[in-house]
């Protein structure tokens, strides 16, 4: 299922505009919420253990849940239990958190997931968690458990009941072009456009990985023919990335999820922009230009793109050419490791970013690692950056 999108690096809050259906706050979410960090943390190191007995639960009481799982479990075993326990430790910080679970239960639906299957879930998540904590599974701890579930449950079957669109898209591979050994850019054709933003996120299956799915950001704006071009790098340990760069081949079919992800232009109210981009976070800020040239309001736009070295800046000379060509667009690139780097600002994206100043009157959008994130808005923030003026995509990870 999707949990590497829940075992994101946590992050300051962002803020969002209310969800419909928010479910209404529980009483004293942080004592609660401290309640199941501290029962977790003492069972932490029965993770594996854990995991094996969440799932012989689930598959037990809801033996039809194991298709939704790859046939090899090793990579999944404990990925799910560790999402959820990140999930509810979460629950004291809705207006972050209820969003994301709307977004991921309309996403589910790809996979076939009814209601009934939250309820499994909960009962295996319970009953793993019960059986490890031992002495420490008190009445308090197993409600605190019991409520933020139903919570996080409820945000993700609700918004799944109330949708209405397609659960999924197909598409077919039509260009498959390595720029390096641990790199790819591919495009998909698909059967009808799907309807995502400049800047979102989609959930790609492809058919040498079933079962075993990756959020892939296209980096391009919404194209009449449906095609969408995919920037994927093979991650160490990443059985689909890998695959993706190394198998993936003209005429294989894709499955593609609904979009999801808060960046777009939806927001901007005339301010000037600021793009952060780390690796292949370069994508997305590619699709939002890829918009922006066919505004004629476009404001004026900064970008920062940065790597270890002058081979991580992969698309570098796109973005050049895209700045040339449009006078509102200025394009700086960001080199880490490379001292005899000429042409570039040396050091991490924070440093630079702030370097240059505070950025309080631009809307931001940062993309990249979980580390890039979280260290890029933290100095951006110290440096007096409004939270608010500031987007990024918390739960999304390589």
């Amino acid at each position: 299922m999707t949990a590497d999108q829940l075992l994101s690096t946590k992050l300051p809050a962002a803020d969002l505009p209310a969800a419909p259906g928010r479910p209404a706050p529980l009483p004293d979410a942080s004592g609660m919420v401290e309640t199941i960090r501290r029962s977790w943390a003492a069972m932490e190191d029965q993770a594996d253990a854990l995991g094996r007995h969440f799932y012989a639960t689930l598959f037990h009481i809801a033996p039809e849940t194991r298709d939704l799982f790859p046939v090899n479990m090793e990579v999944q075993r404990s990925r799910l239990l560790r999402a959820l326990v990140h999930v509810v430790q979460m629950v004291d910080q809705l207006d972050d958190l209820v969003p994301f679970l709307q977004q991921l239960g309309r996403d589910h639906r790809k996979f076939g997931v009814i209601a009934g299957h939250y309820d499994a879930v909960g009962k295996a998540l319970l009953s793993a968690i019960g059986t490890h904590a031992g002495d420490g599974w008190t009445p308090e701890v197993e409600k605190a458990w019991t409520d933020a579930y139903t919570l996080a449950g409820q945000a993700m079957s609700q918004a799944a009941d109330a949708e209405r669109g397609r659960a999924s898209w197909l598409g077919r591979v039509v260009e498959h072009k390595r720029i390096g050994w641990d790199l790819a850019v591919i495009t998909v054709q698909t059967d009808e456009p799907v309807p995502y933003q400049s800047g979102q996120y989609v959930s790609v299956e492809t058919p040498q990985r079933p079962r075993l799915w990756r959020y892939l950001s296209p980096a391009n704006a919404p194209r009449p023919d449906g095609s969408i071009e995919f920037h994927v790098r093979a991650v160490t340990n990443g059985w689909v990335s890998r695959a993706m760069v190394a198998h993936s081949r003209i005429g294989d079919t894709w499955r593609i999820g609904p979009p999801m992800g808060r960046m777009g232009l939806h927001r901007t109210e005339g301010r000037d922009l600021l793009m952060v981009a780390g690796g292949t976070g370069m994508a997305p800020m590619k699709a939002v230009l890829d918009e922006l040239t066919r505004r004629s309001d476009t404001p004026r736009t900064q970008v920062f793109v940065g790597g270890r070295t002058w081979d991580d800046l992969y698309d570098f000379d796109a973005l050049r050419r895209m700045s040339y060509a449009h006078p509102w667009l200025d394009v700086v690139p960001v080199l880490e490791r490379d001292d005899d780097a000429v042409g570039a600002e040396r050091g991490t994206l924070a440093d630079v970013v702030t370097r240059y100043g505070s950025w309080a009157d631009h809307e931001v959008f940062v993309c990249g690692s979980p580390a890039m994130i979280r260290a890029t808005v933290s100095r951006m923030l110290v440096a007096g950056t409004p939270l608010d003026r500031i987007r990024y995509d918390p739960f999304t990870m390589d």
